[in-house]
């Protein structure tokens, strides 16, 4: 069987969409996801989206890491599946959407190349001696670092995912830089990609929230470097309460095509 696909990518965080609106796509076949998203037998993709249909909402995102596996949240694949719904006439530059989270809304603008997407609620922090744990629609580990530019984020990242720490589950791990109060660098190791990914949304998202929960900024907007771009970070504080969470940056078309499955 064809099936067309459409692939998209977030500051580097690339994906492939499929309209599954008319429930065809075997998402029982691991095998098949985790051979779609790789870069050498496959189309290639941090990881695969479907867009289905919701009752009560717009659509529904069902997300799946590049190992085949359905898994949490991704920012970066929320905002790239809002173009997609909007390229393909789902929505009209508006969204309200159901993920593994729960509900999410979201705009694109800047030309249809700019996507704001609001992020879960954060109110539970671990603030620890060296590092910062939440959860923001997906668990992560934030840690600074020295020399960010030098470390190696994927043997450090993944011995914190496999550790003891987080245990069978594990947690995405993120390493990261002061720049400035409004701005940090960070590089992230992707549990389910199993790898330095160019952006993390949910990380990113994850950074800004720590940072500003620390002490190291008491900025509530704050300006991401990710390995493939740049990304912004904005919420509303109330103690350690976080809300109106938005995550906003470029989410591009890069091709469609059909494959065979």
């Amino acid at each position: 069987m064809q099936i067309e696909f459409y692939k998209y990518q977030g500051t580097g965080n690339d994906f492939v969409m499929i309209d599954n609106r008319t429930n065809f796509f075997p998402k029982e076949d691991i095998q098949l996801i985790e051979r779609l998203c790789d870069r050498r037998f496959g189309i290639g993709a941090d990881g695969l989206i479907l867009l289905e249909n919701d009752s009560d909402t717009d659509f529904r995102m069902v997300y799946y890491n590049s190992d085949g596996n359905e898994s949490s949240m991704c920012g970066n694949g929320g905002r790239c599946l809002v173009a997609f719904a909007n390229q393909m006439g789902v929505i009209n530059n508006q969204a309200i959407f159901m993920a593994a989270d729960g509900l999410h809304h979201a705009s694109v603008g800047g030309d249809d190349t700019i996507v704001s997407l609001q992020m879960i609620d954060v109110d539970e922090i671990q603030k620890k001696d060296s590092y910062t744990f939440l959860n923001t629609g997906s668990p992560h580990h934030v840690q600074l670092v020295d020399d960010l530019r030098q470390y190696n984020v994927k043997e450090n990242g993944a011995a914190i995912r496999y550790g003891e720490l987080y245990g069978e589950k594990g947690s995405n791990v993120n390493f990261v830089k002061k720049i400035d109060d409004d701005t940090f660098s960070l590089r992230t190791y992707e549990r389910g990609v199993e790898d330095e990914t160019l952006a993390c949304g949910t990380g990113a998202t994850a950074v800004a929230i720590a940072m500003n929960a620390i002490g190291q900024t008491d900025k509530t907007s704050i300006n991401l470097n990710v390995e493939g771009g740049k990304l912004n970070v904005s919420f509303d504080k109330m103690g350690d309460h976080f809300t109106n969470v938005f995550l906003t940056g470029p989410a591009k078309f890069v091709f469609k095509g059909s494959i065979e499955i």
